[in-house]
């Protein structure tokens, strides 16, 4: 009796073992011709079996999983994470190499997955497939900073700031070196994708100097990143806290210093922001969007004097800044208002006749030293769409201009680009 019953048993276990590995091996021929859908399906039965898998059927089970749910191209986020899970749990196998390279391939999808949600202006799922990336590969700690940014972008700012406290938490700088060379051609320094190009490039001649740059640390953005979250949650006071703590730990940074004076600009707090920003400029004196800045500030302050030079150094430093002219322009014309203002208080007396007059000369003096920052505004104003808008209004500032000063071919072509920005827009 008892060597019958020994009998069944190994049968019993012998039909098992038997069943595991026609239902892996239904899995494999699928993936060999290519069916990934149907491999996906045959899953499941040979995943019912996997707690009496032996070792060798278990671990051919999973690469065939991680496999199936890999496919080619595959789009899916969670196919992808459920192949990211087998990929890892052979890890330290004899796939291991497979699993590693596998792990390579669905961060590769996820990425790209992400790309085309992101494209498509679909930031909460964009910045799921990113972190996701990130999880299966923790070195790539760069997929958590995009994840972090298309969060910002699709206003989920608790997400945000979670993953931006994870990257200060890990120390991240986001710091890559770039690529450079001079172009033969046109003498002009251009970055290039890699190091292989580059030195290809060169090898061919039509480049020469090969130099390597680090790019900007990421540190002063996520810090000012995570105080802006903080203001718009109404936590001003956290906002500063973490911009102070960043700076304790980098008190050198230049970047971390800008953020914090760009905090204060947000905050409207102006007499800290020129006191932040006056010490980055000693440490960046060259800097024309510094004094831009500064302009900015000086004029919200009611400077408007100060706000002109500073406007002026930077335009000194960057000839074609269009923000800058525009800004001049615009506080030359601020003087306006009370001209007319006097204007129309004045009566019908000779005297007042004579003053109108001095007041009507000194109004087309306004619009004569306004016009050529205009101009120079218009002209190197962007031609991005999103300044379309801006050109026009600024177009049709100096169309009124000419028609107050009698240019009338000025204004005729002023009509004529007005027009054409408006067709084109």
């Amino acid at each position: 009796m008892k060597t019958k019953f020994l009998f069944v048993i190994i049968l019993a276990f012998g039909v098992s073992a038997f069943a595991q590995k026609k239902e892996v091996k239904a899995v494999e021929k699928a993936l060999k011709n290519g069916n990934y859908g149907e491999a996906k399906n045959l899953v499941g039965a040979a995943e019912a079996l996997i707690g009496s898998m032996d070792e060798k059927t278990k671990t051919n089970f999973l690469l065939a999983k991680a496999k199936a749910f890999l496919g080619v191209n595959n789009k899916n986020a969670e196919d992808l994470k459920v192949a990211a899970a087998a990929f890892n749990m052979l890890k330290d196998t004899k796939y291991s190499s497979e699993a590693e390279s596998g792990v390579s391939n669905v961060v590769v999808a996820m990425i790209n997955s992400a790309i085309e949600d992101q494209n498509t202006q679909n930031y909460t799922s964009a910045s799921t497939k990113l972190a996701d990336a990130y999880n299966f590969s923790k070195n790539d700690t760069i997929y958590l900073y995009y994840a972090a940014s298309n969060s910002v972008n699709g206003k989920d700012y608790d997400t945000a700031l979670k993953y931006y406290n994870q990257l200060t938490d890990l120390n991240f700088t986001g710091i890559e070196t770039l690529y450079y060379a001079t172009e033969v051609a046109t003498s002009e320094e251009v970055q290039v994708p890699s190091k292989q190009e580059r030195d290809l490039l060169v090898l061919a001649k039509s480049h020469i100097n090969p130099i390597e740059k680090n790019s900007e640390s990421k540190r002063g953005e996520i810090a000012k990143n995570i105080a802006l979250i903080y203001m718009t949650q109404g936590k001003n006071e956290k906002a500063l806290e973490a911009m102070a703590s960043a700076r304790a730990e980098n008190p050198d940074d230049l970047v971390l210093l800008r953020s914090e004076a760009d905090i204060y600009l947000k905050m409207k707090r102006m007499d800290k922001y020129q006191e932040v920003i006056s010490q980055v400029l000693e440490k960046d004196p060259n800097n024309p969007e510094l004094y831009y800045n500064l302009g900015v500030g000086a004029d919200q302050l009611g400077n408007k004097e100060d706000a002109r030079k500073y406007y002026e150094k930077a335009i000194m430093l960057n000839p074609k800044y269009a923000a800058a002219y525009n800004n001049i322009g615009a506080i030359i014309l601020s003087g306006e208002k009370s001209i007319v203002d006097e204007m129309n208080s004045l009566g019908t007396s000779r005297a007042d006749y004579d003053k109108y007059d001095a007041l009507k000369e000194k109004r087309q003096s306004l619009y004569t030293d306004a016009a050529p920052f205009l101009e120079k505004a218009l002209e190197y104003r962007s031609s991005d769409e999103k300044e379309i808008a801006r050109s026009i209004e600024l177009a049709r500032t100096l169309y009124g201009i000419y028609q107050q000063l009698g240019e009338t071919s000025k204004a005729d072509t002023m009509k004529a680009k007005m027009e054409i920005l408006e067709g084109g827009n």
